[in-house]
């Protein structure tokens, strides 16, 4: 007799339910058909389950005055709505469309990840033109392409400099901790996770302010306008919740870009060894003790604390010439490209450092440089 668990395992998969956004691209779709009825019928259902749905409202009130007259613009409403506010909505409709419209292919690969390590289940990538946030699984170390997410950033564009400039950053970041609703005001909605805003490259260019996070909305809007936020990464709440499922605290990269670079994966893996080479004869070099081949992997540009490559040159030839022997293990590494600086990358590790004179492991990061068709270091510090 076949039991209940081997009938129920014929049944087909059920679909994922569609998200609200996938819901509103329906009513699009309906609305270029020129199927207005169906439109408004899936419109009053999308908002009878988001009453908040701002930019649904405006659809509906859109589908009202199409019974009367054609529609010249996309919301077209009466002149007492405050203009600024329909702008808004505009532009968050188009938001929404472009991306559902320019999905990345099957086979594209985000340049900016080259490598993540085990223990990294997720990464994050914002695509600040497209006011996007994409969501990858870790896959033998290489990216595969999970969800994607609407996101409202600052309200004066992206490359955050000050304190107060209302700007989102350009960078590679990690989320810090997890705020949870309880601890929060109704302003951040489902909760709040902050990121490594000003990292060691920030602060090394002179950047600061602080209190870059991601996190929700209040309860009386779905969503914000694509640049509303204070430099902030703003979801819908449900959608928040759904991201943060995949947090790890301390671990899951965000890395912040003006747009993803979508590349071939064959080539994503090409600069990913050409970077490991480099990162393994680096390893390989300070272990021989020859002081000098090592020192050549380092640009004149290196900075470290307050030491410049002089200093950390005059620093390393002077501990290694006391050392008879010198391991060094190199483990569980990350490699991010670092967003509007060409070819840089920022690598983090485990090292493990004997000497017959001390013993150390550490969490290392280092941001390489490609400098006349070799990669060098110019940053090195504990992550």
């Amino acid at each position: 007799m076949r039991t209940l668990a081997f009938l129920l395992a014929l049944l087909p998969l059920a679909a994922p339910a569609a998200t609200p956004e996938d819901r509103l691209s329906q009513v699009f779709q309906a609305i270029e058909a020129n199927r207005l009825d169906e439109a408004m019928s899936k419109v009053d259902e999308l908002l009878r389950d988001y009453p908040n749905f701002r930019l649904a409202h405006l659809v509906r009130g859109d589908l009202l005055l199409a019974r009367g007259r054609p529609l010249q613009t996309f919301g077209n409403v009466v002149k007492t709505v405050p203009q600024e506010k329909i702008d808004a909505l505009r532009e968050e409709a188009l938001a929404r469309l472009r991306a559902k419209r320019e999905r990345p292919a099957g086979d594209g690969a985000p340049r900016q990840v080259l490598q993540l390590n085990a223990a990294q289940k997720h990464v994050f990538l914002v695509d600040s033109r497209r006011s996007r946030l994409y969501v990858f699984a870790n896959e033998a170390g290489r990216p595969r392409y999970v969800a994607d997410y609407y996101v409202t950033l600052g309200k004066n564009g992206i490359d955050k400099t000050r304190e107060g400039d209302q700007k989102t950053p350009l960078g590679v970041y990690y989320v810090t901790a997890n705020l949870p609703r309880s601890k929060l005001t109704d302003f951040y909605g489902a909760g709040a996770y902050p990121i490594s805003y000003p990292n060691e490259w920030d602060k090394r260019r002179g950047r600061n302010g602080h209190g870059i996070w991601l996190h929700g909305v209040p309860a009386d809007v779905y969503s914000r306008a694509p640049r509303a936020s204070d430099g902030c990464i703003v979801l819908a709440n449900a959608d928040l919740e759904s991201v943060g499922r995949m947090v790890q605290v301390g671990l899951t990269p965000v890395i912040i870009a003006e747009e993803i670079e979508w590349s071939d994966a064959r080539s994503v893996e090409a600069e990913r060894s050409s970077l490991a080479a480099a990162l393994e004869q680096w390893r390989a070099d300070w272990q021989s003790r020859d002081t000098e081949r090592y020192l050549a992997h380092y640009s004149k540009r290196f900075s470290s604390g307050k030491q410049d490559y002089a200093g950390w040159a005059a620093h390393k030839r002077g501990v290694n010439a006391g050392k008879r022997w010198i391991q060094v293990g190199v483990a569980n590494v990350a490699m991010f490209r670092y967003p509007r600086e060409g070819d840089f990358v920022v690598v983090t590790f485990e090292q493990d450092y004997r000497s017959d004179s001390l013993k150390n492991t550490m969490r290392k990061r280092q941001y390489w440089i490609r400098e006349e068709g070799a990669w060098k270091i110019v940053y090195e510090g504990a992550a």
